[in-house]
């Protein structure tokens, strides 16, 4: 029986991936620390352009190859999230599980907690014979109208 690794502690704030960029070794640099302080103020997804963008209109330049090069690096070591979509990349700040709502009108993804009830996870697994240890929810909708 393989051992299990000890859990990694979610990556739930700005300080959570700081930390996990120290715990891998990873260098801090002044653009990798504009790149995050930015996704967990947007808290939305947005494209590496996006990014680009909004950090060179606060004043904090930084180029293009070195916006791509950092959310490579955070994304492959799951200190943020990425997500692959037809017309490019989305980059958010939440790396652990969790489900997703698609904006239809806006093109906006929008992270929300989903918990399923017990019983129908255990329906799931008798229906298929797979133990589920993990799950994320695509919603898909429009956004309603104040009135």
């Amino acid at each position: 029986m393989k051992k299990e690794a000890a859990a990694v502690k979610p990556i739930r704030s700005l300080e959570d991936a700081v930390d996990r960029c120290q715990l891998l070794g990873m260098r801090l640099s002044r653009q990798r620390r504009f790149i995050l302080e930015l996704l967990w103020q947007a808290k939305e997804h947005l494209s590496a352009r996006e990014i680009y963008d909004r950090l060179n209109q606060q004043g904090k330049e930084i180029g293009h190859t070195s916006v791509y090069q950092n959310l490579e690096a955070l994304s492959s070591q799951n200190i943020i999230e990425c997500i692959e979509r037809s017309d490019g990349r989305l980059y958010g700040n939440i790396s652990d599980s969790h489900s997703h709502i698609n904006c239809l009108d806006t093109s906006q993804i929008l992270d929300v907690e989903v918990e399923l009830p017990e019983d129908l996870i255990r329906s799931i697994e008798e229906q298929t014979g797979v133990r589920i240890t993990d799950y994320s929810i695509n919603f898909y909708g429009y956004r309603q109208q104040k009135e």
